[in-house]
Formats: C-alpha cells, sequence, structure tokens
C-alpha cells in the first residue's frame, strides 16, 4: 500500500512519497543554490529544514544538507542515505501535516535547478546488448566484438560539459569526411547531430584508495542514484575520429542530465531479473543477485513549430552490463573512485524498433529517414530540435518519475 502524504499529487505524478529524489536548486530571492527533494509539485528546502535529520548517523552531520552541492552527502554512505530518507518520509507523511505551514516549500516552477552534483570524473559504458548489436550491422563489422561479452566497455568523457536539463546545445563542428571515396576531411559543422538515450549513475560513500578495487559483493553499497542522460553524438566527427582510440570531440560538446537523483533506495522494490551472460562473466564481474531495474524510458522529438513525435519507448532492463558491474570493472585496476563521479550507461536499445535508443538506429544511420508528427522527416538533428527524454518506474498506486532530460539544438553562427 502506498503511503500517503499531506502534499498533494496525482497517482501519476513522478514525485510520490515514494520517490524523494534529491536536487540543487535556487529561487530569484535566494540564487545561492542548495539541497532540495522533490515532493509532488514542490521541492523542500533542505538548508531550511536540517534539523529533522536527528539520527544517530546524521544528528552531527546536518551541514551536509547546507552545501551548495550533494558531494558531501554522497560521501557519508549508504546507511546515512537510508536513514536521510526515513527522516524525509516521517516528516512528510499525513500525520505531520503541521510541517505544511512551516515556510520550507518551494514550487518547482518557481525553482531553478542546478547540476545536482560536482562532477568531478565522467565514464561513458557501451551496455546495451541490443545497441551494440543494432551497431555492428551498421558499420558491418564483426557482430557484437569477441570482447564486447567479456569486458564493459567505456569511454572518458568530458566532465566540464555536463550540463542540467533545459541547457541549450549549440551545434558542434569539427573534421569530417564527406566523400567516402576520398578520405580527405574537411572542417564544419556537423551534420549527423544525434542524442543517445541514456541513464547516469552517481557515485558515493567512503570509496576505494588508488591501487584498491572495488568488489562486486558489496559495489552497490556506493551507487547513490540515477538520473536520466542524454550523450548527444556528432556521428560525422566520431565515424572519423574514433579509429583507432574511440569518441573525443564527437561527444565532449555536451551532456545533458535530468536535475533529480532518484535514489536506489527509491528503485528497490523495482529490480527485475538481469539479462543473461553468455559466456559467464569472468569471476571478478559475476553477481546473482538483481541488479536490473523495471524504468520506463520515453524519448520525444519537439519541432520548432511545437509537435511533439514520440521516438521511442524502451526499458533499463535492456542492460547487459548491470550497474554494479560497470562500477567495479571501472575500478578493478586500482583507480579510485570519489564521490560524485557519474558513469553513463551507453545508449539503451530494446528488441524492437520502437526501442531504439538514438536517430543513429531508429534511420539506420539515415538510410531511412523517421517521419515526424508534422508529416516532416529526420536522419539526424536540425536547428531547433528539442529532445526530451522522461522515465519512471510503475507502482501500485503510485509512479517514481526521474522528471525531464531536455535539450533544444541551437546553430553555431
Amino acid at each position: 500500500m502506498s503511503k500517503k502524504s499531506f502534499v498533494h499529487y496525482s497517482e501519476d505524478c513522478d514525485f510520490p512519497i515514494e520517490n524523494l529524489p534529491y536536487g540543487v536548486f535556487s529561487t530569484n530571492d535566494d540564487e545561492v543554490p542548495r539541497i532540495g527533494v522533490a515532493i509532488g509539485d514542490l521541492i523542500l528546502d533542505l538548508k531550511k529544514t536540517a534539523n529533522i535529520f536527528r539520527g544517530p548517523l546524521l544528528k552531527d552531520k546536518q551541514g551536509v544538507f547546507k552545501q551548495t552541492t550533494l558531494n558531501d552527502f554522497m560521501a557519508l554512505g549508504k546507511q546515512c542515505w537510508k536513514e536521510a530518507r526515513a527522516s524525509l518520509q516521517s516528516y512528510l507523511l499525513i500525520e505531520n501535516i503541521n510541517n505544511q505551514n512551516k515556510g520550507v516549500f518551494v514550487k518547482q516552477n518557481d525553482a531553478k535547478m542546478h547540476l545536482p552534483a560536482t562532477i568531478g570524473d565522467y565514464s561513458d559504458f557501451f551496455s546495451s546488448y541490443y545497441h551494440a548489436y543494432n551497431c555492428s550491422l551498421m558499420f558491418r563489422m564483426e557482430i557484437l566484438k569477441s570482447n564486447w561479452r567479456y569486458v564493459p566497455i567505456a569511454y572518458h568523457g568530458r566532465s566540464s560539459s555536463i550540463n542540467v536539463s533545459g541547457t541549450l546545445v549549440k551545434r558542434p563542428q569539427g573534421q569530417i569526411i564527406e566523400d567516402h571515396n576520398n578520405p580527405i576531411p574537411i572542417f564544419q559543422k556537423t551534420k549527423r547531430l544525434d542524442y543517445e538515450f541514456e541513464v547516469g549513475v552517481f557515485i558515493g560513500g567512503e570509496l576505494n584508495e588508488q591501487g584498491k578495487p572495488l568488489k562486486i559483493d558489496n559495489v552497490d553499497d556506493y551507487i547513490f542514484g540515477i538520473v536520466l542522460l542524454n550523450d548527444w553524438s556528432a556521428r560525422d566527427i566520431q565515424l572519423w575520429e574514433m579509429v583507432p582510440l574511440g569518441p573525443f570531440l564527437a561527444k565532449n560538446f555536451s551532456t545533458t542530465i535530468s536535475p533529480w537523483i532518484v535514489t536506489m533506495e527509491a528503485l528497490e522494490s523495482f529490480k527485475t531479473d538481469n539479462m543473461q551472460q553468455d559466456p559467464v562473466a569472468l569471476p571478478y564481474l559475476r553477481h546473482d543477485d538483481k541488479y536490473n531495474f523495471d524504468i520506463t524510458l520515453e524519448s520525444y522529438l519537439k519541432t520548432d513549430d511545437s509537435i511533439v513525435t514520440k521516438l521511442c519507448k524502451t526499458n533499463y532492463k535492456y542492460l547487459y552490463w548491470t550497474a554494479k558491474q560497470q562500477l567495479c570493472h571501472h575500478s578493478i585496476t586500482g583507480c579510485n573512485m570519489k564521490p560524485g563521479d557519474l558513469l553513463g550507461s551507453g545508449t539503451i536499445s530494446g528488441p524492437t524498433d520502437d526501442s531504439l535508443g538514438c536517430l543513429m538506429e531508429i534511420t539506420f544511420n539515415g538510410k531511412n529517414p523517421l517521419i515526424l508528427a508534422n508529416g516532416k522527416s529526420r536522419t539526424f538533428l536540425e536547428d531547433g530540435d528539442e529532445v526530451i527524454f522522461t522515465g519512471y518506474c510503475q507502482g501500485n498506486g503510485y509512479r517514481v518519475g526521474f522528471g525531464t532530460c531536455s535539450g533544444k539544438i541551437i546553430p553555431n553562427e
């Protein structure tokens, strides 16, 4: 049975009392960023309510809720995160309706959202089986490179260009091959700008020292929560540059994330079976507990005439490599992880034509144009296009949602 809060919201609201995601916001009357929790269409200001965290683990650490980012709170670890969640749910229960009028809530529409954490390092994986398979078909490569089923493949991204939802995306420029019979590059704006529907995992806790890998048995203790993530990609720049080392300028110009971090505690009841791995993962990556999640993911394209076209409906459960395996593999060389590090999942595609997570797959690398709701077509993104991601887990009488992750393409003048 779902819990009841004194904050009113509908059953399809993204932010019920069962969710309580963390974010960082500011307002016109207080422009200093501060930590908040989403509930209904409101934000509970934790800077004003830090004294509610009176449990044995947090009573002497209330200062972490008065910071401008979540990094210090992330660093406290799993038991503190659980205690904080319990305190928040207790505060917001309908039995405590007197808390409603204490001046500690802000309307989400009146807030400006910021990046929820200082992101020191960002790595992006390639962990969806169907996306990897489709890429192999498009580029006539060996079907799933021989290492893909053994290694959670990733590249190191650029944390400086990660932006919060709503930030404009300027069309990038770079070296491009126009005629593959004459492989001499020209320098121009990308003509093949794409989105990639991913999720991002934020890392926290008292993490490993350099030279001491994390262990698969308890690596989930260091996973704080999940956001939606758009790994914007310039496909023509990418095709030229990624031999032999992989993506660089094709992806470093912008990455967009949703502003609210949905905690792993809120997602616990939505765990589902991991994808069967064949061959069985090497021992350091092997785990039998469920760590995939039934998260419905939907993407939309809004053109400059305000017409919206649904692009795909996919699911987080289509990841072949779990977040536990991604994090464990990242650290196995002794790489030291830090609170606020972000791991992208890679594009999440499903097995059907309506579950493909990027335009490159939907249009088969531009060969089969997508017809939009306004009758126009797209192979790749045009200036003025806005890409919008949503995600949610459906509970019994409530929904744990992620809000939106959006970005609009603007020209490179």
